[in-house]
């Protein structure tokens, strides 16, 4: 079964320096039909204006991915990490315990536009922890690209949650599959282009929730990258 969630029907928050759009209930946007989606708790698409961004806050109990589509992220946070988060790049960070960070576009002339996944962690209290790295194009041409995962395997980054992050681009008229394994539950989400999914047309912003599909079929109708989420 797939269940689309169509980009214009996510939740918006629109301030001076931030567009964002959420896939799921997020700050003041509250919709109890679309709360998570097993350990997925948030995607956010964010837009943030040059030398803008989120002041220092907190979190806990909670993997943190963020993936920079355009643009340059600033990041610091309270276990001494400083970094910038460039396009390609993708962070983890758990809050665990306790953590407080930033983030802000690191250019004051251009845009930053970015992802950012919230996980439900497999255990509370985990010590906060930070990864980050870079994921060449070559690796998701036509193929399934390993981001995150409970064990870092391929070189992926590591989740505190039995999910694996994929992503992929698919040449316009070209298809890619992933074959589902009995009992997984899958969330699609499209980060550029159009697509079919199993023949349902999909658009960049457009997610869709999988559940007891064999067989995921992606057809590109325009150049397009997909992330896929495979969830327990």
């Amino acid at each position: 079964m797939i269940k689309i969630r169509r980009h214009q029907e996510r939740g918006k928050t629109n301030l001076s320096w931030l567009d964002s759009r959420h896939t799921f209930s997020f700050g003041g946007y509250h919709d109890p039909q679309h709360m998570g989606f097993g350990a997925l708790r948030v995607i956010n698409e964010d837009r943030v204006t040059p030398g803008a961004g989120f002041p220092t806050h907190g979190h806990r109990d909670m993997e943190i991915v963020t993936y920079v589509l355009q643009g340059e992220l600033a990041h610091r946070d309270s276990t001494s990490t400083s970094s910038v988060i460039r396009a390609g790049e993708v962070q983890r960070m758990s809050a665990g315990t306790g953590i407080t960070h930033s983030e802000f576009n690191n250019s004051t002339d251009a845009g930053v536009h970015f992802l950012q996944i919230w996980l439900l962690p497999e255990r509370p209290a985990i010590t906060p922890a930070y990864e980050q790295r870079a994921f060449g194009a070559e690796g998701k041409a036509g193929q399934w690209q390993l981001i995150a995962s409970r064990d870092g395997a391929q070189g992926s980054l590591t989740v505190h949650q039995e999910a694996k992050i994929y992503l992929a681009k698919v040449a316009s008229g070209a298809t890619l599959e992933f074959s589902a394994q009995p009992k997984r539950r899958f969330w699609v989400q499209i980060v550029a282009g159009d697509a079919g999914l199993n023949g349902a047309a999909m658009s960049a912003g457009d997610g869709a929730a999988v559940t007891d599909e064999a067989k995921l079929t992606f057809t590109a109708s325009a150049p397009c990258e997909i992330m896929l989420f495979d969830l327990a």
